[in-house]
């Protein structure tokens, strides 16, 4: 009986010194090729993604994201278009204003209040509460936490973890891809 209460003692500790070990940015400082949002994003990008609910059961939701950006005077607009499994289709507009080296703000209308984000290296990470719409009249606040990694390939990964109070309720997985003659205007999208 003492070996097994040893063993869940040990255990417990683990869990409790993983969820205290947190990515930080600055673990990704000159890690090439180097992330620079504005850059990856400028035209048209093309994502396929995910969404894993930690309280579903079966196949993970799938989606499509058609993405173009572009400079409008000092504001980045980044347009995205899904397109689910399911059918549904939805859009997001992006405004990104760069407001130092590596760091960025950000807005959109279903983001509530201000999404803040900061680039070191090959990474990028953008954090933001989403109006969550879960029903036709209802919707849920929602924390985002994103990390994004370039790849030598110019594969962009992106993993995002959904929260609210504390508990993860969901992660979403996207890779991104740039597409070739990418200079697009938004109104082609």
């Amino acid at each position: 009986m003492r070996t097994l209460s040893n063993i869940l003692g040990v255990a417990l500790c683990g869990l409790l010194l993983a969820g205290c070990a947190q990515t930080k940015i600055a673990d990704f400082s000159g890690r090439d090729p180097a992330f620079v949002l504005e850059q990856y994003f400028e035209g048209h990008t093309k994502a396929y993604g995910m969404f894993e609910g930690r309280f579903s059961r079966g196949i993970p939701r799938q989606f499509v994201v058609d993405i173009l950006g572009q400079w409008q005077g000092e504001v980045f607009v980044l347009h995205e278009k899904f397109s689910f499994d399911d059918g549904e289709r939805s859009e997001r507009t992006w405004r990104i204003s760069k407001t130092g080296p590596g760091t960025y703000q950000g807005q959109a209308d279903d983001v509530v209040g201000i999404a803040s984000g900061i680039s070191a290296g090959n990474a990028f990470n953008w954090r933001y509460v989403l109006d969550l719409k879960v029903a036709e009249d209802w919707s849920v606040h929602v924390s985002f936490d994103d990390w994004m990694l370039l790849n030598a390939d110019g594969v962009l990964l992106n993993k995002a973890v959904m929260s609210k109070f504390g508990v993860d309720l969901g992660t979403v997985t996207i890779a991104f891809l740039k597409l070739p003659g990418s200079a697009h205007r938004i109104s082609e999208l």
